[in-house]
């Protein structure tokens, strides 16, 4: 029997409002025997109705409320669906909550309301995902690709796709029922043709998953270079706060600081790590090093920081090109302390390299002084070196648009529009898809026969349909929906 349940719907704690939210057969009932002012019962669905919650124990009204009703079958769940939306008193919450529950309504478990849309099918599972990953949403780019999975565009394209594969699934499928009299129902010529048609898509699929995981997770933008390059600073002054300790004493930062900014709708997870040196000054430094290397290793995006009067072309080729160790991600130079190096023409420090004239002629320098390092191919491109001055904050506007130009040119930053994978749930299924579909495409090839063509496409078409919910177990569906608030 499907019970009714409740739960609140806005996150807990005092506020001005709080939704209290009940779905089930039961729902407009419960809260009828409770809300004094008219009859509920008789009303039609989309309505609202204010007036006072009554406690029928005592007498006493618990809060003046607007009920929202919405009936079966045009709800979000699909049941009767029943809002309460009262002031945000914790006190007044309880209250209401267990009102409700005396009189019948159960507390609702995790994602419970989007998992009773998904069984009653408003929703399908890519859908329901969404639900959360909209929730989550803390950039433009996030919003814009949950809010187009949750209008059903990745469904869509999936069900088109096993759609496709299912008419010669069933063919040969038939195939085996008349094993006997050596026939073929399925095409073998169209059923390649359309494995490579299906195959392309799926690759695309799972090659968007990088841009997706980018766009849910931000781009991991590892800011690296040697000891007193001012990465903590500019660290700071991307943040535009004092998130990490600046010192002139070299080797400072010996473990990684990171936290998060949105420029252009775009996440960006800037990670501020050790000064990278051959003689570490002790255990903890070298320990900060090494974890720099590693950092690198994850990153989407390598922000390489020099001093400009200490460093050349070659230099920081040769730094950048041991940094990656063969990777191949966007690459970010940035030039600091532009305010020493061009502010003073007499400036002369001892050991230091002789600071330019102006700064066109360092980024000249950089252009005419391509350095190709062999084990990596790394190439300094002119329009890759910025100049700024941490320390006072000039050049960050230029850093900006370059770190937007650097994604965007990675393609890590597309359009949020199209069809993106972000889940790994998804990007697992499609792995496993396009891995039976591989094993079709060669079985046609070697002429394998119909039972193992069959049962490699009823792998690959399970695979797709885990995704949409078509095909999912119990276990399935409470990983996913327990991940859910309680009131959604």
């Amino acid at each position: 029997m499907v019970q009714t349940i409740v739960a609140l719907s806005t996150p807990p704690g005092a506020g001005a409002l709080a939704i209290v939210r009940l779905s089930g057969p039961d729902a407009i009932a419960i809260v009828a025997r409770v809300f004094s002012k008219k009859s509920l019962a008789e009303q039609p669905g989309h309505t609202l109705h204010y007036g006072p919650l009554r406690d029928d124990a005592t007498g006493q009204i618990v809060d003046e409320v607007v009920v929202s009703l919405y009936r079966a079958p045009r709800s979000y769940t699909r049941e009767d669906l029943v809002e309460i939306t009262g002031h945000g008193s914790d006190y007044v919450v309880r209250q209401i909550l267990a009102l409700l529950l005396r009189h019948g309504a159960r507390l609702a478990e995790a994602g419970e309301f989007t998992k009773r849309a998904f069984l009653n099918g408003a929703l399908d599972l890519t859908q329901a995902e969404a639900v959360a990953d909209l929730i989550a949403a803390d950039s433009a780019l996030s919003h814009q690709v949950a809010l187009n999975q949750l209008r059903g565009g990745f469904s869509s394209e999936l069900k088109a796709l096993r759609g496709r594969l299912i008419h010669f699934a069933a063919l040969l499928e038939l195939e085996l029922d008349f094993g006997e009299e050596d026939v073929e129902f399925a095409d073998r010529r169209g059923l390649s043709q359309l494995l490579v048609e299906v195959r392309g898509v799926v690759s695309g699929l799972l090659r968007s998953f990088e841009l997706g995981n980018v766009i849910k997770n931000g781009v991991t933008t590892v800011i690296a270079g040697r000891p007193n390059a001012g990465k903590s600073t500019l660290l700071n002054q991307l943040l535009r706060e004092e998130r990490a300790i600046v010192s002139a004493t070299a080797g400072t930062t010996r473990d990684f600081i990171e936290d998060e900014v949105s420029l252009d709708g775009i996440r960006f997870r800037f990670v501020d790590t050790a000064g990278l040196r051959d003689n570490p000054a002790d255990e903890i430094e070298a320990i900060g090093v090494s974890r720099t290397r590693q950092r690198v290793q994850q990153a989407a995006l390598l922000l390489y920081l020099f001093d400009v009067t200490e460093l050349g072309p070659a230099e920081v080729a040769a730094d950048v090109a041991e940094l990656l160790g063969g990777r191949k991600i966007p690459v970010l130079l940035v030039g600091n302390k532009r305010d020493l190096a061009f502010g003073n023409e007499e400036l002369r420090t001892e050991g230091r390299r002789k600071p330019m004239k102006n700064e066109e002629l360092l980024i000249a320098d950089f252009a005419l002084n391509k350095t190709s390092v062999a084990h990596s191919s790394f190439l300094i491109p002119h329009s890759s070196l910025i100049l700024i001055s941490a320390a006072q904050g000039a050049g960050l506007a230029e850093l900006q648009d370059a770190l937007l130009a650097q994604v965007r040119g990675a393609g890590l930053a597309g359009n949020a529009s199209a069809t993106i994978v972000t889940n790994v749930r998804h990007a697992r299924a499609l792995e496993m898809a396009a891995a039976h579909l591989q094993a079709v495409a060669d079985g046609l090839t070697t002429g394998h026969g119909t039972e193992l063509l069959a049962a490699d496409l009823r792998h690959a078409l399970a695979a797709l349909g885990e995704i949409t919910g078509d095909i999912s177990s119990d276990d399935l569906l409470t990983s996913i929906f327990t991940q859910f608030c309680i009131g959604k």
